[in-house]
C-alpha cells in the first residue's frame, strides 16, 4: 500500500513527497485508519520504525481538514507530552515536515530556555503544541496555553513517562481536557504495570497495536557483548573508535559524572569526543547533537537523557559502556543504530558487577546477546593500544597528584 491510497489532502500528500515517504511502515499502517477514524490507541513498536509519523500523519492531516471548514481559528486542538525537551524538538521538526505544504502550526513548548517565544508562538495561533510537563504546566497556569479546545492527546514514549512519575500530572491534564478527546499511547516498549496505567488513560475501547513484541531489537541491529574489568572499559572505547574511522558512535553512560570522566579520559588519547546530560544547558545540549547529527563531531558520550526517541541520522555504532540499570533502556539505546532500514552495530561493554545486569536483559529479550571473545593477548594489545603513550592508569595518577598539589597550595 502507498500513502498515495490513503486519500489524504493533496498539500498533506505534498509534505509526504517532499520526505520521501512512499509506503507507510508497520506501526504507520496499522495506527493510521484507527486514528483517522477518532479511535484511542495503545500502540507498541520498536524504536526506528516511524511511530512519530504514525501518529504525525494522521493528525496533520485531521487538523487541517477541520482547519478549512472552520470560520475563525479556535485555538490549540493537539497536545503531544514527551519526556524529554530533545524528543519534543525533535516531533516538533517532524510534524513541521509533514505539515509543510498546509496552515497547520506546531510550536514545542520545553523548558530549559526563555519562556518568551513559546508564548509568541502560542499567540501566532499554534495548532498542535509538543511539550515537556513542566514547561507546559507553566504556561497554562499563567494563562499563555489554553486547552479547552483540545481533541487529541498524544503521550510519545509514554512508558518512560510514566515510570518517570509524570501519571499523576497526566491525569490532571486529562481531568482539565474536553471529555471526548482522542487519548493515543505510543511506545517502544510496555510492561504489565505500565499497561494498566495505560488503560485508565485510554478508553476501553482503545485499538491496541502491537509490532515485533517478540524481539524488541530491531532485526537490522547486530548486538554483541563483551567482558572487561570496569576500570579497563575506556580502553576498548578507544579501540572500537580508532578501528570504525569516520563512522558515528554513540556512547551510553550510567551517570553526568561517568560521562564527564569518559570525555576527559578520551581526550588524553586524542579522541575527539563530546558528552550530553541533563546538566548541559537546552542551548548546549541542541549545539551538541546538531554538531553529531552533522559529523562535526563523531563521538557523543551520553546518558539515558538521549535513549529515548532520539533521531540522529546514520549512527552506526552504539557502545553500552555502562550497561543501563532498567533492562527496558537496552532496547531503547541500541534502537539509535540500524534505523530505517540501515545496518547498525551495539556493543555493550560488561564488567563482573553488571553480569546481574546483563542477564535481565536477556531474559527480557529472550534471548542470549551473543559475545565477542577477547582472547588474553588481544586484551593486553587493547591496555597497550599506543605503546608510545603514557599509560592511562598514569595519567589518571598524575591529574589526581596535580590537584592534591594545587589544593595545598591554596589552603598555604
Amino acid at each position: 500500500m502507498k500513502f498515495s491510497e490513503y486519500n489524504l489532502h493533496p498539500k498533506v500528500q505534498k509534505g509526504l513527497d517532499a520526505l520521501g515517504f512512499k509506503r507507510p511502515t508497520d506501526i504507520q499502517y496499522k495506527a493510521i485508519p484507527s486514528i483517522l477514524r477518532g479511535e484511542d490507541v495503545l500502540a507498541v513498536a520498536q524504536t526506528g520504525t516511524g511511530k512519530t509519523a504514525a501518529f504525525g500523519i494522521p493528525l496533520v492531516q485531521m487538523i487541517y481538514k477541520q482547519k478549512l471548514a472552520e470560520t475563525r481559528q479556535t485555538g490549540v486542538k493537539t497536545i503531544i507530552l514527551a519526556p524529554t525537551r530533545e524528543l519534543a524538538l525533535q516531533i516538533c521538526s517532524v510534524i513541521e515536515s509533514i505539515a509543510q505544504s498546509t496552515s497547520v502550526k506546531a510550536v514545542a513548548i520545553v523548558g530549559g530556555v526563555n519562556q518568551d517565544p513559546q508564548i509568541q508562538a502560542l499567540e501566532d495561533r499554534a495548532d498542535i503544541v509538543i511539550a515537556t510537563p513542566g514547561r507546559m504546566f507553566d504556561l497554562i497556569s499563567q494563562g499563555h496555553l489554553k486547552i479547552h479546545r483540545v481533541e487529541t492527546l498524544i503521550l510519545d514514549e509514554a512508558d518512560y513517562m510514566l515510570d518517570l512519575g509524570f501519571i499523576n500530572d497526566i491525569k490532571e491534564l486529562v481531568s482539565r481536557l474536553p471529555k471526548r478527546q482522542q487519548t493515543l499511547f505510543f511506545s517502544a516498549t510496555i510492561n504489565e504495570k505500565i499497561k494498566k496505567i495505560a488503560y485508565s488513560i485510554v478508553k476501553q475501547s482503545a485499538i491496541r497495536i502491537q509490532i515485533s513484541p517478540k524481539d524488541p531489537v530491531a532485526k537490522t541491529i547486530e548486538h554483541f557483548v563483551m567482558f572487561m574489568k570496569m576500570d579497563h572499559k575506556r580502553f576498548f572505547l578507544e579501540r572500537v573508535v580508532r578501528e570504525n574511522p569516520g563512522k558515528k558512535v554513540l556512547v551510553f553512560v550510567r551517570t553526568k559524572v561517568r560521562a564527564d570522566r569518559v570525555v576527559a579520559a578520551m581526550q588524553r588519547v586524542d579522541v575527539q569526543s563530546e558528552c550530553i546530560h541533563g546538566d548541559k544547558s537546552q542551548d548546549q545540549r541542541t549545539a551538541i547533537l546538531d554538531r553529531f547529527r552533522k559529523g562535526d563531531n563523531m563521538v557523543l558520550i551520553a546518558t539515558d537523557i538521549t535513549a529515548r526517541g532520539i533521531d540522529i541520522p546514520d549512527v552506526e555504532i552504539v557502545v553500552n559502556y555502562d550497561l543501563p540499570e532498567q533492562a527496558e533502556n537496552y532496547v531503547h539505546r541500541v534502537g539509535r543504530t540500524g534505523r530505517s532500514k540501515q545496518k547498525g552495530f551495539a556493543y555493550a561493554f560488561c564488567a563482573d558487577d553488571e553480569k546481574v545486569v546483563l542477564k535481565k536483559i536477556q531474559t527480557f529479550l529472550h534471548k542470549d546477546i551473543q559475545e565477542i571473545k577477547v582472547t588474553k593477548t588481544e586484551y593486553k594489545d587493547t591496555l597497550n593500544i599506543e605503546r608510545d603513550r603514557k599509560n592511562d592508569y598514569q595519567s589518571i595518577i598524575d591529574d589526581l597528584e596535580a590537584y592534591n598539589k594545587k589544593k595545598k597550595k591554596k589552603r598555604k
